[in-house]
């Protein structure tokens, strides 16, 4: 449909026009709406007249009454302005029809579909409240009974955008997090296979401000919120959100910055403030983490009384710390404290002194610098002699091999695994050992679960990936 000409100045809607003079200025209008659309309606009735062959066809009507605009001889700039003016409503009128053309094709489509779609509209928004984010956008953009029913707050509880990362800035968080309101129960957000300290991710920190708009209705209702490398992210920005945040039972934060103001604990202490009901936390720091107190490990631990898993990776934890820190979560069943540059393994001599009644079932250790076979050794010979009775998975994997006698490191450990397998077979032992110049070769470690050898790839891939099923704990 052509534009009308830009160069022309605008000019006020006409009404109606002289036939024998068609850009005579308009008449001031005696009739009411229903008029006009009789008269619409009448023009409209035309179409069963040929459309453009013959000489009566509605093309050739448009022409010749078009044709009366264009002077046979110059004429004053008075008859010019009048003729712009008619050509540029008629152009207008055009477009009216067409766009109100399109609106009604639209329009009988919805009618069609709802007839012909054979599930009730309330069935059809609780299968779209079951898929997930992406495909929910897919299906909204289908037709208008789709975008109608795709709209309902169920169809948002649980936001995942992590899977299309590059089309996800802070503006479609904030459009997501107001269409689920109250209903909002999950949130994931970021890039999870970036690298450490790159993300392609757009999103910052503040794309989590809307879950603390009208006194926190959002935020108050949500569940689980995992967050993966978002641009400067660190625990000062993050905690007045998470403030808003009072039910929250599952938190997941991938590439949490070190603020400078606060060691590694004391800002999990200020993160988990208003967190009581926390039973599920992941987080996983960007750099080196300094000291921790005794005052930050204890009002962490006064944080979370409810704490079921635990998941700190690239934390600076010594051995007296991390004794503590199970000893204080005494319903922790899960720990993973995978890449710390600290743990040497000494915090299993006075573990089962110290956490004798403690239900931990699973104690990840994977790829920790620091960890010596020695103290491994010690941990499983006190299996063996019926300390842990609780625990059923245990994983020192380490792609630089566990640290020997004199400093070295070794890629075979001596470990008791005969007699695990004997005395107990309720535990699974992950010990997978691959140097760097090895790393898509074959292990010389092996996985032994429950008297048998195999390989736990799938275990292994989850845990790098930081997608173990926290629901089965």
């Amino acid at each position: 449909m052509d534009a009308p000409n830009p160069k022309r100045p605008y000019l006020a809607p006409l009404v109606t026009y002289s036939i024998e003079n068609p850009f005579s200025l308009p008449i001031a209008p005696d009739f009411n709406q229903s008029n006009i659309d009789m008269t619409i309606s009448s023009f409209l009735s035309l179409s069963d007249l040929p459309l453009f062959s013959s000489p009566l066809s509605i093309g050739c009507s448009f022409d010749r009454v078009l044709d009366k605009v264009i002077p046979s001889a110059a004429g004053t700039s008075r008859d010019e302005f009048d003729q712009d003016r008619f050509l540029d409503r008629t152009l207008q009128l055009a477009s009216l029809l067409y766009k109100s053309t399109k609106r009604c094709i639209r329009k009988r489509a919805t009618l069609q579909n709802s007839s012909s779609w054979p599930l009730l509209p309330e069935l059809t928004t609780k299968v779209f409240s079951m898929l997930d984010t992406k495909s929910l956008m897919q299906a909204s953009a289908c037709c208008t009974l789709f975008n109608k029913c795709a709209m309902d707050r169920v169809c948002y509880s649980h936001i995942d955008l992590t899977t299309a990362v590059e089309d996800v800035d802070n503006g479609v968080v904030c459009v997501m997090i107001h269409r689920a309101g109250k209903e909002l129960r999950s949130l994931k957000l970021g890039s999870i296979s970036s690298s450490a300290g790159f993300t392609t991710s757009s999103l910052t920190r503040s794309c989590l401000t809307p879950l603390t708009f009208n006194h926190g209705f959002a935020g108050g209702h949500l569940r689980s919120l995992h967050l993966y490398h978002l641009r400067m992210m660190d625990c000062e920005s993050l905690s007045p959100v998470l403030s808003a945040c009072l039910n929250l039972t599952d938190l997941k934060i991938v590439g949490l910055i070190q603020g400078s103001r606060y060691n590694p604990l004391e800002q999990l202490g200020l993160l988990t403030r208003n967190c009581r009901l926390l039973e599920h936390l992941f987080i996983e720091i960007y750099g080196a983490a300094g000291l921790i107190t005794d005052s930050s490990l204890l009002e962490f631990v006064d944080n979370c009384p409810n704490l079921i898993s635990l998941s700190l990776l690239c934390f600076m934890l010594k051995g007296a710390i991390l004794q503590k820190l199970i000893k204080g979560f005494r319903q922790l069943k899960y720990i993973n404290l995978s890449k710390s540059p600290e743990i040497s393994g000494c915090f299993f001599r006075g573990l089962e002194l110290c956490c004798k009644d403690s239900p931990l079932e699973t104690l990840i250790l994977r790829n920790c610098y620091t960890l010596e076979e020695r103290e491994v050794l010690l941990f499983l010979n006190s299996l063996l002699a019926g300390d842990f009775k609780s625990i059923r998975l245990i994983d020192v994997s380490n792609v630089n091999g566990l640290v020997c006698d004199g400093g070295n490191r070794t890629f075979e450990p001596r470990f008791p695994i005969e007699e695990l397998k004997k005395q107990r077979s309720d535990v699974t032992l992950v010990a997978i050992f691959e140097s760097q110049s090895s790393l898509s070769s074959s292990s010389s470690g092996e996985v032994y679960s429950d008297g048998t050898s195999s390989w736990s790839s799938d275990y292994s891939r989850e845990e790098e990936e930081h997608d173990i099923d926290l629901d089965s704990i």
